[in-house]
């Protein structure tokens, strides 16, 4: 069929955020902010009513300024609904289900809304980070649904997202963007839409390996915690501090060993090389032995917070230090933290458990359920603890004055308070 011209940047056309998460809602504002006419789109009404009102419903430094100025200025709007637009971003979740495999659900539904608005000549890209060929099934999906469209009359594309919680009002405009197209075509029309706002270097190639080059940063990242990790582990063991350890061997100038932690969390490194386990099940043995390290250290840090409790004495107190994935954000996805607070109110009943968490206003749902949990102040959880436990390196906790520890049991699983 015949379809419209592609107009992406012109302040005419219209570029449709599907999703509005901790990588949708930035990208949507960013869009807005350099005069492209975005609407985004998100199944949550409290998400959409907030950015509506130019309201930020989570914490990312910098996003509420840009956020406020595009909408004021009339070039973003939220719906409920999928839009008509010109092109069409897509940053929903990719999780994994009990066996390790993606969990496609929410491309494919935002594949179906997609669908339905097509005329011919769109750009649809896939930014969700996804397992190789999740692009073309979710092309091949809307294809399915437009019997009337060829694949010449979309152009399709994946370019995976590569910030960091904390700082991605920065990194989304100056980090190198890697572009993957079903065909050379859409791959430089996606770099046109980027280039609105990116002022890193664009780098060119097919769906596939950008999907995999997405992978692959965050498992080699996977590779280098669990290191650090089994350090930490075996350092314990032998009555060696870990982070003198590590800071020792750095000074090797081919040598840069990560700082180990309570386990990884967060929706990239966490869940990423599970993807490409999944797809070279046998080839992939680093890999998932790495992901197995890391998914294993908040037992052991458990492990530890149960023994002190013991020695504790009866109905001890135990002060949780952080429930984020990492520092300075409110981001609880697959957070090592929220799991050892979860499992500790279940196998310590007697226990009263005082998580601190200063980005978050009320106790996380896994949470909620357990009469010995309460949300607290750090000066007053520190006050009453008999335990405590740093599980996230917040600059709150920094500031903690040693004195305040003392006569407490201290388990710091960053090197914080060394």
């Amino acid at each position: 069929m015949t379809g419209r011209s592609l107009v992406l940047i012109e302040k005419t056309g219209i570029v449709g955020v599907i999703g509005l998460g901790y990588i949708g809602l930035p990208t949507a504002a960013i869009l807005a902010d350099h005069g492209v006419r975005t609407i985004g789109m998100d199944v949550s009404e409290r998400n959409v009513a907030a950015v509506n009102n130019g309201e930020v419903p989570f914490v990312e430094p910098g996003l509420r300024e840009v956020l406020e100025r595009a909408v004021n200025s009339g070039t973003l709007t939220a719906t409920t609904q999928t839009p008509t637009a010109d092109a069409y971003i897509v940053a929903v979740p990719t999780p994994f289900t009990d066996t390790h495999s993606a969990d496609l659900s929410y491309i494919e539904a935002a594949a179906d809304g997609i669908a339905t608005k097509l005329t011919g000549g769109e750009l649809i890209i896939l930014e969700s980070t996804s397992p190789p060929g999740a692009t073309e099934h979710m092309a091949a999906r809307i294809l399915s649904a437009r019997p009337d469209l060829t694949a010449e009359d979309i152009l399709v594309a994946h370019c995976p997202e590569r910030v960091l919680p904390g700082k991605i009002m920065d990194e989304m405009i100056t980090n190198d963007r890697i572009i993957g197209g079903l065909t050379r075509r859409a791959a430089e029309a996606a770099r046109d839409l980027y280039s609105a706002f990116c002022t890193g270097e664009f780098l060119l190639t097919d769906a596939r390996t950008a999907e995999m080059a997405k992978l692959t940063e965050n498992s080699f990242r996977d590779v280098n915690i669990a290191f650090a990790n089994e350090l930490s582990v075996i350092s314990h063991k032998l009555g060696i501090d870990v982070w003198e350890l590590i800071e020792l061997a750095n000074h090797h100038p081919r040598v840069n060993i990560l700082q180990p932690g309570p386990g990884v969390g967060g929706h990239c490194i966490a869940v990423d090389p599970w993807f490409i386990v999944d797809a070279a099940p046998e080839q992939a043995n680093l890999i998932r032995t790495a992901r197995q390290t890391n998914d294993a250290k908040p037992e052991w840090v458990l492990g530890r917070i149960e023994q002190a409790l013991e020695a504790a004495g009866e109905n001890p107190t135990v002060a949780l230090l952080g429930l984020a994935f990492k520092a300075n954000i409110d981001d609880l996805r697959e957070s090592p933290s929220l799991r050892i607070a979860e499992k500790l109110a279940q196998r310590a009943p007697g226990a009263e458990i005082l998580a601190v968490e200063p980005h978050v206003e009320e106790l996380p749902r896994a949470l909620q359920g357990f009469s010995n949990v309460a949300l607290t102040s750090l000066d007053a959880a520190l006050a009453q603890a008999d335990v405590v436990v740093l599980l996230v390196d917040h600059d709150d906790f920094k500031r903690v004055a040693p004195e305040v520890l003392a006569g407490k049991t201290v388990i710091d699983t960053r090197g914080t308070w060394r």
